[in-house]
């Protein structure tokens, strides 16, 4: 689906406080950003910034960036974040693909990543694309710390089963997964986002899956 270009989304994304515009200038450094050496998560794709904000603001004692590539998705974040009425000074978004995450973080300096309904990429020629793919996971693994997880949450079960068979052939391994996320243990403490609000509403079921670093 094309996305619609939203007029001046570039240069809010510039101007707005909660936006780190230069993230490469920070690497090694995000402790002087938030002003602590609380651990840091990211989420790679956050879209809208739902999933994201309710960490945070569950979270005080955790760091957060939020992490979209489309400048006009990114913007409807940063209005939401405008809206909150408390401060919340634990978490920050990014514009960046997510090919250039170890430009922007030093090895060890994240220490869960989560991945929630990212793009399918159904095409068998565009399997490197997906954020689940061997290419990606060896991204994940230059910047996670040695006990660094990533989360996964998804309504495709293509998807689903690509992934798990992609992350242990990229050297992972799967710490727990299920393809019924909210009829399972899982459930408790789950926090959604806009897509899983939405589909599990329509009876979608949503899979997960946790998986470390490689030994």
């Amino acid at each position: 689906m094309r996305l619609r270009h939203i007029p001046g989304a570039e240069e809010m994304i510039e101007e707005s406080p909660y936006v780190v515009t230069q993230p490469t200038e920070r690497r090694g450094s995000f402790d002087r950003l938030f002003g602590n050496t609380n651990p840091i998560e990211i989420e790679v794709g956050m879209g809208k910034g739902k999933f994201i904000t309710e960490l945070a603001l569950q979270n005080p004692d955790k760091n957060f960036i939020g992490i979209e590539r489309y400048s006009t998705v990114l913007v409807k974040a940063i209005r939401k974040r405008e809206r909150l009425e408390m401060p919340l000074e634990n978490l920050y978004f990014m514009c960046l693909d997510a090919g250039k995450l170890a430009e922007v973080f030093a090895p060890g300096e994240v220490s869960r990543i989560y991945l929630n309904f990212s793009d399918p990429w159904p095409k068998e020629r565009h399997a490197g694309r997906r954020l689940t793919s061997p290419k990606f996971m060896a991204v994940y693994n230059q910047i996670l710390m040695e006990s660094g997880i990533v989360e996964f949450k998804t309504d495709n079960r293509v998807l689903f089963e690509y992934s798990m068979e992609s992350i242990p052939q990229a050297g992972w391994r799967i710490l727990y997964s299920t393809f019924d996320l909210h009829r399972s243990e899982l459930a408790k403490g789950n926090v959604m986002t806009e897509y899983e609000t939405k589909f599990s509403a329509e009876g979608k079921p949503i899979c997960k899956l946790a998986a470390a670093r490689p030994d």
